[in-house]
């Protein structure tokens, strides 16, 4: 049976459920419409290996890291969003992979913290914006993590900055329901040593998570999937408890080999982790950052700025010092 006639009669099964359920559930399940997860052919490790083939990091870095399914984030650097998340959409539809999408162009993203500041340049820019990337990847199935770190930098913010931030989540998940129908789409909680799990659970309430299809944890961070599923579930508990539903999560295990030193900024003796999956105590383990990647001009980094591949990095996580 083709991929597409699987896809069709997965929508005609599921009819009743979707009618029956909440908003968030959509006709189809886009890892069985699918085989298997998408490797990005032109993320910063694979360019970077492919570039230095003589280099005697080069083939490890390749091995371990460049050929593992992983994430491809999208901001203003990528030019006209929905012709940049309908490319690599389609990419991966015609090798019938899946592809995982980071959505990371919020207004005022990052604003406590800074290394990653920018993003759009209103609520209503952000809107289109959003719109169009939803537009872009359209009935094709997807993984999408919305907005890394948005719901945990509440720190220096206002109320009414915080209204507006949220209010920005849930006009996005809208888009998502209404033009990507076999996409699932991950809100992001931040990690287990942000916010505890009633803060957590009510910020993604407020900010629409019944329409979202789950949430994601320890985004480019180090934590454990242990902490992370245990925190995962007692977000769930909270959620359960205050307001009747509980949601899929996904963790981020792209760099959490070795746990976390307490350092969130380019920390040293960090290892890669279980490479992407379905299952191990969440709905699926995926890396969402990239090995090697800066997380700005600090630690490791220092020098660096964000989203910059440092190769010596890469190297090192790959054997964990």
């Amino acid at each position: 049976m083709s991929r597409r006639l699987r896809t069709l009669m997965a929508a005609l099964c599921a009819l009743p459920l979707a009618f029956a359920a909440a908003p968030s559930a959509h006709a189809a399940d886009p890892t069985t419409m699918t085989q298997g997860f998408y490797v990005d052919p032109d993320s910063s490790a694979r360019r970077w290996a492919a570039a230095n083939p003589g280099d005697g990091r080069a083939a490890a870095i390749n091995a371990s890291i460049a050929n593992t399914p992983m994430a491809r984030w999208f901001g203003s650097w990528s030019g006209t969003i929905g012709t940049a998340t309908g490319a690599y959409v389609g990419a991966a539809d015609s090798r019938d992979k899946l592809p995982i999408l980071v959505a990371y162009n919020i207004y005022h993203r990052d604003y406590c913290g800074g290394h990653s500041a920018g993003g759009a340049a209103s609520p209503s820019a952000y809107a289109n914006w959003i719109a169009q990337f939803a537009g872009g990847i359209a009935a094709r199935p997807a993984v999408v993590i919305l907005e890394p770190d948005s719901l945990g930098d509440y720190g220096c913010m206002t109320q009414a900055q915080i209204d507006e931030r949220e209010a920005m989540l849930t006009g996005a998940l809208a888009e998502f329901n209404r033009q990507a129908p076999n996409t699932w789409v991950y809100m992001d909680a931040g990690n287990p040593r942000w916010a505890d799990a009633a803060t957590m659970a009510r910020r993604l309430h407020e900010a629409g998570l019944r329409q979202a299809h789950g949430f994601s944890l320890n985004v480019s961070n180090y934590i454990t999937t242990a902490e992370n599923t245990s925190y995962g579930n007692a977000v769930n508990n909270e959620l359960a408890a205050r307001y009747g539903y509980t949601k899929p999560f996904v963790v981020d295990t792209s760099r959490n080999g070795n746990g976390s030193n307490g350092q969130w900024c380019n920390p040293s003796g960090r290892r890669i982790g279980t490479p992407t999956q379905t299952g191990g105590g969440a709905e699926m383990l995926l890396w969402i950052k990239t090995p090697g990647e800066s997380d700005g001009n600090c630690g490791v980094g220092t020098g660096s700025t964000a989203g910059q591949f440092l190769p010596e990095v890469a190297y090192k996580m790959i054997y964990g010092y």
